[in-house]
């Protein structure tokens, strides 16, 4: 089995913090960064018993620099520098130490000159049994490619002298892969793995502050570890990330993501092996939509949420046979009002105060999606359940709320609750179009790759919207026939409106709800009949609609009237309308589709601007 392992550079905190979190996780090996040990208050031996401590190897001491290619007299010293550090990887109990290729300006070129500094320290290092590994760096003033690191190695031609791997200076310049198809095994003594979103930067710049976990970001990865698959490589994979939201974060959660993107890649790297290697990772298994989405609330905010429920043309349709939990309904749709004075929904309350504190997730098989999501390292959730009622198998999601996971055929809503007669509903809304979730911008990429782990989601390209206070990133997330559609977004300004949710949330979580309708018309015609109300959109927007798209006169007029927001996308068309946010936390929109699979984003700065107008000042206290 792969070791996995991480450099401590890409968490935070002090070293001691760092390898706890690691260990936690589920390490097996770690790197230690220089900087980390440097500014550590504890000897080698220290550090080294403390890995030895908590189960991890040390499989490398890294980086040394500006080695190669020196003239005199920071040659001599060079190779005194590394017998020093050569002193310190022995009392760590490492045998690899890792050179990156030199940035210096005073370096000579020359591949011979740089083969003959590493085959006399390969002398050096063989003399106490220790390894030195080569990286090419993609900014390196002489050698920036891996196939002139290798070259470098090759010509060394020494035991102790190998060659390291990084995917991001092999991917993020461009470079191709297949050449490290041909390099022995047993001379690539490290591989180091780090993905990046696609940024019009330099590539120190996008080194430096951008690297993130495997599935993060858009490098090809497939086709890095499809050659180093090749090689027969089964040494350490190792994560080098430098990030400063990571840097910013909690280690424990980072270190957990981190191992999780290991598992995920090990998943995506035995369907590639030719031939197919079993994973031992259960797969995703199909989403077939929301089952149901939970509210939590309080005895008197269930009132007004269930009056807004009613306006927007839902029914209650069961009461629980032995809680304050109600269950309203619409097309396929099925929302769950609970109010009880105990239990995960009333923590959740206390906490959040209203708002969505669980989602249910139908899929095909539910013991396989929570033998997936343990073997990803999730959190499992538990609570007693009453005697004759469904027991719904669960795992912590965004903000402290829940997923729980069902089979599309096993709500046995009739075990749990007594049906409600109510008059004849007219169910406009059909299903659950999306789910927006906010949390801060330093989590996004967290839950991202927990989604995409966990279920049969892909991205879309990730959305900058303009909130009047800020910008904020929205990532889409959904399955293939676009039954199941998330939305996460983030903001590091805090006055956009994400960010005011999460203060006035107290953390992340659901933000809206989508509800999808077949005639976006006759349903707000018939919520407006019932005293629902909506947002505000200014004429300017509709005098721009007018301008813009070929609209009839008549749809125009309705559009105006009813505060609906249009968009349009080659021959889809999008229709969308919002409620006022409910307490001042959550809203819904009412969507309709025409051949269209975005989610209005052209609209979203308009929507945000609408709302900014409504919301309280901050600060203020809510009435």
């Amino acid at each position: 089995m792969t070791k996995r392992s991480i450099a401590t550079v890409s968490l935070s905190g002090a070293l001691d913090e760092k390898l706890r979190a690691i260990a936690a996780a589920g390490f097996d090996m770690v790197e230690i960064f220089e900087n980390d040990f440097l500014s550590f208050n504890g000897g080698p031996r220290d550090v080294g018993a403390m890995c030895r401590d908590l189960g991890l190897a040390i499989c490398a001491f890294q980086p040394l620099r500006d080695f190669e290619g020196m003239p005199e007299p920071q040659r001599s010293r060079n190779f005194t520098r590394v017998e020093r550090k050569f002193d310190l990887m022995q009392e760590l109990g490492t045998d690899l130490l890792m050179i990156c290729s030199n940035v210096s300006p005073a370096s000579l070129g020359g591949i011979d000159r740089a083969a003959d500094d590493f085959r006399e320290l390969g002398e050096h290092a063989a003399k106490r049994g220790l390894r030195v590994g080569f990286e090419a760096l993609a900014w390196g003033r002489h050698i920036n490619d891996y196939r002139d690191a290798w070259e470098v190695v090759r010509r060394a031609d020494h035991a102790s002298i190998g060659l390291v791997l990084d995917s991001f200076h092999a991917l993020a310049p461009g470079l191709p892969v297949g050449a490290i198809r041909s390099i022995p095994k047993d001379k690539i003594f490290l591989v180091q793995l780090a993905d990046a979103p696609k940024l019009d930067l330099d590539v120190l710049s996008w080194s430096r502050h951008f690297r993130c976990f495997p599935g993060q970001g858009d490098l090809p990865f497939t086709s890095f570890m499809d050659a180093v698959k090749t090689t027969g490589y089964g040494g350490p994979l190792s994560l080098e990330i430098f990030n400063d939201q990571f840097r910013a974060g909690s280690a424990a959660r980072v270190a957990v993501d981190g191992l999780r993107s290991l598992i995920l890649l090990d998943d995506q790297t035995a369907a590639i092996s030719k031939p197919p290697v079993a994973s031992k990772l259960p797969p995703r298994d199909k989403s077939r939509g929301a089952g149901f989405i939970e509210f939590a609330v309080s005895e008197e905010k269930s009132d007004d949420l269930t009056a807004l429920f009613h306006q927007l043309g839902f029914q209650q349709t069961g009461q629980h046979r032995s809680k304050a939990v109600q269950r309203w309904s619409q097309g396929t749709i099925e929302l769950v009002v609970n109010c009880e004075a105990h239990g995960f929904a009333h923590s959740h309350y206390v906490t959040h105060g209203a708002g969505v504190c669980a989602i249910a997730i139908e899929v095909d098989d539910v013991a396989a999606t929570m033998a997936r999501a343990e073997a990803l390292h999730t959190r499992t959730f538990y609570q007693p359940v009453g005697p004759g009622e469904l027991e719904i198998p669960a795992i912590h999601g965004v903000g402290g709320s829940l997923l729980y996971f069902l089979k599309p055929d096993d709500h046995n809503w009739d075990r749990d609750f007594t049906p409600v007669a109510t008059e004849r509903s007219s169910d406009h809304l059909s299903n659950i179009d999306h789910i927006s979730q906010s949390m801060p911008y330093e989590d996004m990429l967290s839950w991202l790759l927990f989604y995409t782990g966990m279920l049969d989601l892909q991205r879309a390209p990730q959305v900058d919207v303009a909130d009047p206070g800020g910008l904020v990133q929205s990532q889409a997330i959904s399955n293939a026939d676009g039954s199941l559609r998330l939305i996460i977004n983030g903001a590091a300004a805090n006055r956009t409106l994400s960010a005011r949710f999460l203060s006035e949330f107290f953390g992340s979580g659901v933000q809206h709800i989508a509800f999808a309708c077949d005639d976006i018309f006759k349903t707000v015609a018939d919520m407006r009949a019932r005293g629902a109300s909506f947002l505000d959109i200014p004429d300017n927007y509709y005098d721009d609609i007018e301008s813009k798209y070929d609209l009839d006169a008549g749809t125009m007029a309705e559009l105006r009237a009813n505060e609906i927001l249009y968009d349009r996308d080659g021959d889809g068309e999008f229709f969308q309308i919002y409620t006022h946010a409910f307490d001042n936390r959550f809203f819904f929109e009412i969507v309709e589709r025409r051949n269209y699979q975005g989610f209005g984003a052209a609209n979203a700065a308009i929507r945000l601007a609408a709302q900014a107008r409504e919301a309280p000042p901050i600060g203020m206290p809510r009435i």
